[in-house]
């Protein structure tokens, strides 16, 4: 099995959530949160606002920690073929832009970002993330923890 540690933005602002359309290794398009892998010795708090640089353009600031998600990816749900089951734990932030432009990622897996209201979100194909973490910035739950979110239709792993 592998594992990764990410960090996620939660970014909402003037009743619009940030999103990143991420692109595949077989070029399917899907919409997530930005953030991304915490690299070796990196704090999960300095991944994300790395993250959403890389990936959006913007600059940003923590405001608080939202909650923690564990899930796992069986090996035939993964998007690169005869890799093993996978257990994603991702580090939820609520985030604040302070400056920069929307940008797509250079050379990255990220082709756009936009500012999308929150009500449309539902009809877009779009990671089980985006979910996990407006249901974890609407609640705020003592725990940091949500139910976990079924996976099919639009919503993918």
């Amino acid at each position: 099995m592998d594992r990764r540690l990410a960090a996620y933005a939660v970014c909402i602002e003037d009743g619009r959530v940030l999103l990143a359309l991420a692109v595949g290794p077989g070029g399917e398009r899907t919409w997530t949160l930005p953030g991304g892998g915490v690299e070796h010795a990196e704090d999960p708090y300095d991944a994300v606002i790395r993250e959403v640089a890389e990936e959006t353009g913007l600059e940003a600031v923590v405001e608080r920690l939202l909650g923690v998600d564990s899930r796992v990816v069986p090996a035939g749900e993964r998007r690169r073929p005869g890799a093993p089951e996978l257990q994603n734990i991702g580090v939820f932030y609520r985030v604040r832009v302070t400056g920069g432009r929307l940008w797509p990622e250079p050379n990255g897996d990220t082709a756009a970002s936009v500012w999308t209201p929150p009500a449309e979100v539902a009809g877009l194909r779009r990671s089980s993330l985006v979910d996990v973490g407006l249901a974890l910035a609407r609640t705020l739950p003592p725990s940091g923890h949500v139910a976990p979110v079924p996976v099919g239709g639009l919503i993918e792993h």
